[in-house]
């Protein structure tokens, strides 16, 4: 597995709670959605598994709905505890993210953080 996969199976959760938060949307459309927003990578072959861990937790509810080409649809809807979820994601991330960009950020740059601690490697 490669690191962009670790990474994204960490987060990904939240990336769809996120975009279910805004507006209900059915599998594929969520697929879409991941990438328009940058995510390339990520497949319907990606999306169902998740969507399914997040139902059985309780994180969305599935809505059978009709559909204009087709046959009736699966939309998925935030539920109260999914909303709690995706806060809780939401603060850990902030916390998460911040420090490590400016870790990353840091590459390089030794004289930075020997200064911030003198004598320490």
């Amino acid at each position: 597995m490669s690191v962009r996969s670790q990474l994204l199976k960490g987060v990904l959760d939240g990336c769809v709670l996120s975009i279910i938060e805004r507006e209900s949307v059915y599998g594929y459309e969520l697929s879409q959605k991941l990438q328009q927003a940058g995510l390339n990578d990520i497949s319907e072959g990606t999306v169902y598994p998740v969507l399914l861990r997040l139902q059985k937790n309780g994180y969305i509810r599935g809505e059978m709905r009709p559909s204009e080409a087709g046959p009736n649809r699966k939309y998925y809807l935030l539920t109260d505890d999914g909303r709690t979820a995706l806060n809780e994601l939401a603060l850990e991330w902030s916390h998460i993210a911040g420090p490590v960009t400016k870790l990353m950020q840091r590459r390089g740059k030794n004289d930075q953080l020997q200064t911030t601690h003198p004598g320490k490697q």
